[in-house]
């Protein structure tokens, strides 16, 4: 059975987006923070994207190895970006553009295709997207929560977490500081 992982950058008061789908806030993070991001990637055997960071990820990635200033890290991960395969869940859109031949779209039952997937063998999954991820936390789906706080406050916009129906309780696995004052949180819940 695979892991399922839900994992971003927010802000010290919890989005992930400020007003407007500003990320601006995040970065560039530092490189020992990117090397962090990357060996997550590197682990993981399937993405599953919500709309808005599926269009925020493919605006850049398919050709961020070949961007100038690209560092070895940044090729690294666009070359996993296109490599690892991607699910995008979305109701509005009609199709999505192949990845080196690896993205599917789903637009119908998103708990139900996320258990099926869970249920394979195979590496984890990481699940992107507030609204995406929301619903994979309130069907209790979701194994680990890697947390990376930002020592910055937006005062609103996407939130990390969406409302949820009932308490999750957490045991805290690690906690690491990035340079630039960036601080992970990994938690799994208490079963």
């Amino acid at each position: 059975m695979r892991k399922l992982i839900f994992g971003m950058n927010l802000t010290l008061d919890g989005y992930i987006a400020a007003a407007g789908d500003d990320i601006g806030w995040s970065g560039p993070p530092s490189d020992e923070l990117f090397r962090w991001w990357l060996d997550q990637e590197l682990a993981s055997g399937v993405t599953l994207y919500g709309r808005k960071l599926w269009e925020a990820m493919s605006s850049h990635w398919p050709t961020g190895d070949q961007r100038p200033g690209a560092t070895p890290a940044v090729i690294e991960f666009a070359r996993n970006w296109r490599d690892t395969p991607k699910v995008v869940f979305s109701s509005t859109l009609d199709r999505v553009d192949q990845v080196d031949g690896n993205t599917r779209l789903v637009t119908g039952d998103a708990i139900a295709e996320i258990t099926r997937l869970k249920a394979e063998d195979g590496a984890p999954m990481r699940v992107g997207g507030a609204t995406l991820a929301g619903a994979a936390v309130r069907a209790g789906l979701v194994d680990e929560y890697q947390i990376v706080t930002h020592p910055v406050l937006v005062g609103g916009g996407t939130p990390f977490f969406t409302a949820l129906d009932s308490w999750v309780n957490l045991n805290l696995v690690e906690t690491r500081t990035f340079p630039g004052g960036a601080v992970l949180t990994r938690y799994e819940p208490r079963r």
